[in-house]
């Protein structure tokens, strides 16, 4: 863990290097910071997907909460990161912990359904408020004032996002390898023997249900500096499909699958789009034959050792 972090650290620390004597620069540098921010987002999806077998499809409505946690303080000319963000991931976790309270009851293709009603919900809400831009987004006139760091620096931003991801990944590690995770891990594939051992399963489910919220939502913190725009198509259905996608890609289950995941997919977007117009044509296939030949992901081609994650209650 430690030496794969310390070159994954390495390899972050020149991008803006190479990025630079690139033309264009500036925008590659913010692909890189896209990727990692949806890294970040696919990390925690990981923590109730691939470790906890509870498949949400409403995951992305913590993505755009936080986001527009910053927006909307930004509107009322609140700016300073020690208030917009703490707010933003405070609406996360009371988000994540009423619906947490009503979707865990659930397993199957319930939950599924309950998660993407919750989700879809939020959607509309933030489209009918015409007052922070309805349908049309809500524009950020200014970044998130973080002491003396200038987020306006897109050197600055990638490297918080980078920090930020690294923290995810050890606070993930060190989850899934306590006493916590092992329970988790337990109640993914049976949680009745679970229960049957003592162990309060749906408390154990409902706090990794908050915190992959909160986790998701400092991704959406991120992205809001990052474009300086929000949308509720940040929360929607596609959004939520689409970071499902990246963790399954790059193997669920395992730490720096949902990361590899995220950089496929991001990178297979832009070079098919660059390409063509009609890219979605080929994303498909290309997902469904990695899916089919790489039965563990994309993390499996480079650690032939991991098993296979196993199936989930709620999957």
């Amino acid at each position: 863990m430690r030496a794969t972090v310390l070159a994954a650290l390495a390899i972050a620390a020149v991008v803006p290097l190479v990025t630079a004597g690139l033309g264009g620069g500036e925008f590659y540098l913010g692909f890189a910071t896209r990727i990692v921010i949806f890294a970040i987002a696919a990390t925690s999806l990981n923590l109730i997907l691939g470790y906890g077998g509870l498949v949400s499809l409403g995951h992305a409505a913590f993505f755009g909460l936080a986001a527009y946690g910053v927006g909307i303080l930004a509107a009322h000319g609140v700016d300073t990161a020690a208030i917009q963000w703490p707010v933003a991931l405070a609406a996360c976790a009371v988000f994540a912990a009423v619906t947490g309270l009503v979707v865990l009851r659930t397993s199957g293709i319930y939950f599924i359904m309950i998660t993407l009603a919750f989700a879809q919900m939020l959607y509309f809400l933030f489209v009918s408020l015409r007052q922070y831009g309805g349908d049309d987004g809500l524009t950020i006139a200014t970044r998130s004032r973080l002491g003396p760091i200038d987020l306006g620096e897109p050197v600055v931003l990638y490297y918080l996002s980078v920090l930020c991801l690294v923290g995810s990944l050890w606070f993930c590690h060190r989850l899934v390898a306590s006493r916590f995770g092992m329970v988790i891990r337990g109640a993914r594939t049976n949680t009745r023997r679970m229960a049957a051992l003592g162990f309060p399963v749906f408390r154990y489910q409902l706090v990794a249900f908050v915190l992959a919220g909160v986790m998701c939502g400092v991704a959406g913190i991120l992205q809001a500096n990052l474009t300086q725009f929000v949308s509720p198509s940040y929360m929607a259905w596609a959004r939520s499909g689409e970071l499902i996608v990246m963790v399954v890609l790059g193997g669920m289950g395992t730490l720096f699958g949902p990361v590899l995941g995220a950089a496929a997919l991001l990178i297979l977007e832009e070079v098919l789009a660059d390409w063509t117009v009609h890219w979605m044509l080929y994303l498909g296939p290309i997902i469904v034959l990695i899916v089919l030949f790489a039965k563990r992901g994309l993390i499996g081609l480079f650690d032939r050792r991991s098993p296979p994650p196993a199936g989930g209650h709620h999957g």
